[in-house]
């Protein structure tokens, strides 16, 4: 198996954000700013990769009837300890994602991956999926994160680029989110189908 085509298929062909369009509620709602979608797509990503990896080595003797439920069991521990590790490292961060970190138990992505993947490849095939569909969903909310807050605050990674004068208050809004979530969408279409 071919694992670099594997985090390619993640990162282009599968990407969660802007061809899936998994995972919709944390994507509009902690990329306010670039370093709290960086964040929240490297918590995503290595919750996914543990899962997946944690998955595919129980998937011969878990049984149809209960898979599910291992499933989130299994998410529900590499959230709690993901949780616990940002609590006590990263405060700031923890402030800033607050309820979503927790909430990563029930993202559509990890557990479609491990329906999808996980549960029918090895462990080094499903470690390699987890990679690829962490980075396409780190990747695209950390984009999501940079523009909204180069338009919203005139920055990026808190970095000032823009006088006050020319930020956009839509932007780091709910409803900046939509819009920009749109554009780049349509932009990811457009270079795809070139």
């Amino acid at each position: 198996m071919n694992y670099i085509s594997i985090i390619k298929n993640g990162i282009i062909k599968e990407n969660p954000t802007f061809v899936l369009m998994l995972g919709m509620c944390p994507t509009l709602a902690t990329t306010t700013s670039a370093i709290n979608g960086l964040s929240m797509g490297l918590a995503t990503m290595a919750v996914l990769i543990c899962t997946n990896c944690v998955i595919s080595c129980m998937k011969t003797i878990t049984p149809d009837k209960v898979r599910i439920p291992v499933f989130i069991v299994v998410i529900a521990a590499f959230v709690t300890i993901l949780q616990l590790v940002i609590k006590a490292f990263l405060p700031d961060i923890d402030a800033a994602l607050g309820l979503f970190i927790p909430l990563i138990v029930v993202n559509c992505i990890i557990l479609g991956r491990a329906e999808a993947f996980a549960a029918k490849n090895s462990p080094m095939a499903s470690l390699f999926d987890g990679i690829g569909i962490g980075l396409g969903f780190t990747i695209g909310l950390t984009l999501l994160g940079i523009f909204r807050e180069l338009l919203g605050a005139g920055s990026i990674f808190g970095l000032t680029l823009l006088p006050e004068t020319y930020h956009i208050l839509l932007f780091v809004l709910p409803p900046g989110a939509f819009i920009t979530l749109g554009f780049l969408i349509a932009i990811v279409n457009k270079l795809r189908n070139v």
